[in-house]
């Protein structure tokens, strides 16, 4: 597997995703030009459990006002918003695909946020920041399209100030057999780069960070999808939503990923690790 950046980019920005969101909120009662960050969530929180699982984490962070906060892997800037909302801290988010930072820029102005929030176009491998300035990262979703987990790892750790914390929440290669595809996060192996939680857990312990919680979540993401399966089948999808994010496949997508994780061919865990004072 190599880490493919045309790849990831073509995967998650194939065009149209503003309009694809302003059609939804439309068919959804809501008003453009005076949403909310709650408007948002089912759409910008793509990540396993959405909204759900952001809470968790956020629970862990312990977070205050005067936080920077650094979103590695950003997406639409839901995290952020939500964030900069619940907690008034001030976030930057860098994400690799153009099209995301392009949207959530504009998604951020119509929530008015923009003064506590900046989303850039980046590399989760190469921060562009100075050493030691965050006191949070963040990070959902994004190393299991990252080859090289311990650059990834140690740039992390390099933007941390002493004492700074990481915040997961991520998606790793099971136990059992190999995962099928396409899922969520890949159409095929060409830019999925899973590792098992047992080496991650080590490569992050490698670059100075000291893991203080890992809790597992496979059940409760297949809890979530089961539910979310049951209510589409009932009434059909909704008008907005993350499968607005994965293209004409979302369902085969969406079926592959539970049926990964209902046979540990994939775990998902979420946590947080601190990095040393000294």
């Amino acid at each position: 597997m190599v880490n493919n950046d045309v790849l990831v980019d073509k995967h998650y920005g194939f065009g149209g995703i503003m309009e694809k969101i302003e059609v939804g909120l439309n068919l959804a009662g809501k008003n453009i030009d005076s949403l909310t960050v709650n408007d948002l969530a089912p759409v910008d929180a793509f990540h396993t459990r959405g909204r759900e699982s952001t809470l968790e984490v956020a629970e862990l962070a312990n977070l205050n006002k005067s936080d920077l906060v650094l979103d590695v892997g950003c997406g639409l800037g839901g995290t952020a918003r939500y964030l900069a909302e619940q907690y008034e801290c001030n976030v930057i988010g860098i994400d690799l695909t153009k099209e995301y930072v392009s949207v959530g820029t504009k998604l951020t102005e119509l929530v008015g946020l923009s003064n506590m929030i900046k989303l850039c176009h980046g590399s989760a491998l190469e921060i562009p920041f100075e050493d030691g300035i965050f006191d949070i990262v963040w990070t959902e979703h994004v190393q299991m399209n990252i080859a090289d987990k311990k650059r990834f790892y140690s740039e992390i750790a390099r933007v941390l100030k002493p004492g700074g914390r990481l915040l997961f929440h991520d998606i790793f290669r099971g136990m059992g057999d190999s995962p099928f595809y396409p899922a969520p996060w890949a159409e095929d192996e060409s830019i999925s780069a899973l590792v098992t939680e047992k080496e991650a857990r080590s490569t992050i312990e490698q670059v100075g960070l000291e893991i203080d919680q890992w809790i597992v979540k496979v059940e409760e993401s297949i809890d979530f999808f089961e539910r979310v399966s049951a209510q589409i089948e009932d009434h059909g999808p909704p008008p907005i939503g993350i499968h607005l994010l994965m293209g004409n496949n979302a369902k085969d997508k969406l079926n592959n990923y539970v049926c990964n994780l209902s046979e540990n061919r994939v775990s998902v865990a979420l946590g947080i690790a601190v990095k040393s004072n000294v």
